[in-house]
């Protein structure tokens, strides 16, 4: 009988400890900006019922049609793993009576979503989101926080190079008429549609404009245009966005097809790619960029979720697509963060003793490298060089019975025997000198 052996389900992955590092800088500088500009931290569940999603996301998206991981309790309650950040966050508004905090309530958020989808470049069944929201407000400013706040998070992590593509797709007042029009472009014109997209003219006719069908794309490029539907007050919204932008010198695309694939979507929707404002929608090796981060204003979501009538914008982040950009700095993270300092110690005496200055060093806030399992002086140097420390600190049978310890440089070898009283004043004195050294 073969030997069974287990692998993560398709679509999902393990996250290793050399690549930690790099996701736990992500967080932080996600935290630090999205904190700067006013959001406050909440964390959803990871389940929530299938109703959220169905009513607030959209029967008719593909999301809730064919990518939901639900489940029934043995209660019969109908569960569903999320699949996006936002209904869980306005459920959460409702819920806890933020609409008698102080408005516009600002939230940012980080973790697992997760999509049935055929995994594939960028696309997996769990994917991690960092996501912004502000709700109570309509001013186009906070559509432009949104945007800038998420700018600032790509450059800060060194993504040197995104386009942002914006458009406006109205509001529940001006888009009937466009999609009258819409429709009855596309109505003679089926046949040319991929098998999908002749279902979406069905129930969901502007997200035939998402499609990446080849033949799809042929068919749009003379289609009605949203922004030339819009009614005034959508019309001067998407004006103030554009010259807000401006003045913040963000740089962006207009695209007349984007719509993003949502039902609650209202007015304001955009993305952002990897890739020069100037560049095409393929990369060198002809295949389609992939968003990044994307978001938009969704003022009727609070609303159809059972609250008042209260406008919102928000967007979010895809960390996995975000971190393969910046990946080459994972090694340099590495170096720059790992311990400077290893412990080695010989005997069990040494051991002992070595244990009681690991605490000593934690104390002091010092991290710091050890190999206890491993028994021999060259193995321990071994390890040290591997983790390349600045420093070991080296005690044997002798340096306990003196209640001193032995102070090696890795990269000269020059050694300096030390009271263990004065070890961590000495360390302290050696690393600040490095790094001044270090610094131009």
């Amino acid at each position: 009988m073969a030997k069974q052996t287990f692998q993560t389900p398709p679509g999902m992955h393990d996250i290793l400890p050399d690549e930690q590092l790099l996701w736990e800088r992500f967080r932080i500088t996600a935290a630090s900006v999205a904190e700067f500009y006013g959001f406050a931290r909440i964390d959803t569940p990871i389940l929530e019922f299938s109703d959220l999603f169905k009513k607030g996301t959209g029967e008719e998206t593909d999301i809730v049609a064919k990518e939901m991981f639900s489940l029934k309790t043995r209660g019969g309650d109908e569960l569903t793993l999320r699949p996006e950040g936002t209904p869980p966050v306005v459920r959460a508004f409702l819920q806890h009576g933020m609409e008698k905090w102080s408005s516009p309530v600002k939230l940012y958020y980080d973790g697992p979503m997760f999509r049935h989808e055929k995994p594939q470049r960028g696309r997996f069944r769990q994917l991690h989101q960092f996501g912004l929201e502000v709700i109570g407000e309509d001013d186009p400013v906070r559509d432009v926080q949104i945007i800038r706040a998420i700018t600032v998070i790509l450059e800060k992590l060194k993504v040197s190079k995104f386009r942002l593509e914006i458009n406006t797709i109205g509001c529940s007042e001006c888009r009937p008429r466009f999609l009258r029009q819409f429709k009855d472009y596309y109505r003679g014109r089926l046949r040319g549609l991929c098998a999908d997209c002749r279902e979406r003219y069905k129930t969901n006719p502007m997200r035939i404009l998402d499609c990446d069908d080849e033949k799809c794309q042929r068919v749009k490029i003379h289609a009605p245009q949203v922004i030339d539907n819009i009614c005034e007050k959508c019309h001067n919204h998407f004006q103030s966005v554009l010259e807000l932008l401006d003045t913040l010198c963000v740089p962006y695309l207009l695209n007349p097809h984007l719509v993003r694939g949502l039902d609650y979507y209202t007015k304001t929707v955009f993305e952002i790619f990897e890739g020069d404002i100037d560049e095409g929608a393929t990369d060198e090796n002809g295949k389609k960029r992939l968003a990044i981060a994307s978001g938009g204003r969704y003022d009727n979501l609070v609303k159809l979720l059972g609250g008042r009538p209260t406008p919102a914008v928000g967007g979010a982040i895809g960390m996995e697509r975000t971190l393969k950009i910046v990946s080459e700095s994972v090694k340099d993270a590495k170096t720059s963060a790992g311990p400077a300092v290893s412990l080695i110690q010989v005997g069990m005496n040494a051991k002992k003793k070595t244990l009681c200055i690991m605490e000593d060093f934690r104390e002091a806030g010092i991290a710091v490298h050890e190999a206890f399992g491993r028994g021999s002086l060259t193995a321990q140097l071994k390890a040290a060089n591997k983790a390349e420390v600045y420093l070991t600190v080296i005690v044997g049978q002798q340096e306990v019975r003196d209640n001193v310890a032995i102070i090696r440089e890795m990269d000269t070898g020059n050694q300096e025997t030390i009271p263990q009283e004065k070890l961590i004043q000495e360390i302290k004195k050696r690393l600040k000198k490095k790094a001044a050294h270090r610094t131009p």
